[in-house]
C-alpha cells in the first residue's frame, strides 16, 4: 500500500486508521517487530502524517487511556471548592473512571500478551502517571493553606492517589469479561488514600 493512496483521505479519519493499523500489526507480528513505517503503510498514510498525530509508536498503546485522562482537568475544575480537598480529588478521579466500562477497555492491555506490549506499557506508563499527579498537585496547591512549591504532603498525596487509581485500572483491565465498570475498582483503591491524607490536608 503506497502513500499515494492517502490522497483525498479525510483528515479526521487518519488517526483512526493509524490506530486500527497499529492494533492489527501488533497482533500479527508483536509490538517490537512493528515499525512506524509499517503502521503508516498499513493505514495508507505517510510517516509525516503519523507524526502529525503521535509523537512515538508507544502513544498508540495509550490512545483510549489518554482520551480518558484528558478529562481530568475538567473533572477537577468541576469540583466544589468548599468541599474537602481529598474528597474533591476522589470525586474527580471517579468522574474520569466513569468513562470506562465493559464496552470501553483499551485493546493494548487486554491483548498485551499476544502483542508483547507488557514491558512497553510499564515503561511508558510512568510519564503519564507523573503528568496526572502534577495536575492533582496543582489542584491541591490552589486551595487555601497549601502551596504548590512548598507542600510535600500535598505532593505525596497527589502521587499516591494517582498511583492507586492506576493500580486499580490495571486490576480492572486484567479482570476479564466480567470486569464491569472501572469506577468501583478505582473507588476501592483511592478511598483509603484519601481518608489517610484527610487528617492532614483537610483539618477540621
Amino acid at each position: 500500500m503506497s502513500d499515494s493512496r492517502a490522497v483525498g483521505r479525510p483528515r479526521g479519519s487518519s488517526r483512526a486508521m493509524l490506530e486500527e493499523a497499529a492494533a492489527e500489526l501488533f497482533l500479527e507480528q508483536t509490538y517490537a517487530k512493528t515499525t512506524v513505517g509499517d503502521i503508516a503503510r498499513r493505514a495508507g498514510v505517510s510517516r509525516n502524517t503519523f507524526f502529525n498525530y503521535f509523537t512515538a509508536k508507544s502513544d498508540l498503546l495509550w490512545v483510549d487511556v489518554d482520551d480518558g485522562l484528558a478529562t481530568l482537568p475538567a473533572a477537577l475544575a468541576a469540583c466544589d471548592r468548599s468541599a474537602p480537598v481529598t474528597e474533591s480529588v476522589r470525586q474527580a478521579l471517579l468522574r474520569v473512571a466513569a468513562g470506562f466500562g465493559p464496552g470501553r477497555v483499551p485493546w493494548s492491555v487486554t491483548h498485551d500478551q499476544v502483542m508483547a506490549t507488557t514491558s512497553e506499557l510499564a515503561a511508558s506508563a510512568l510519564a503519564r502517571l507523573l503528568v496526572q499527579a502534577g495536575l492533582v498537585h496543582e489542584f491541591v496547591g490552589a486551595r487555601p493553606g497549601h502551596a504548590v512549591d512548598a507542600d510535600p504532603v500535598g505532593r505525596a498525596f497527589s502521587t499516591a492517589v494517582v498511583a492507586a487509581a492506576a493500580t486499580a485500572a490495571a486490576e480492572w483491565a486484567a479482570a476479564g469479561v466480567g470486569r464491569g465498570d472501572l469506577g468501583p475498582y478505582v473507588d476501592v483503591a483511592i478511598s483509603p488514600v484519601c481518608a489517610g491524607f484527610a487528617t492532614v490536608l483537610d483539618p477540621a
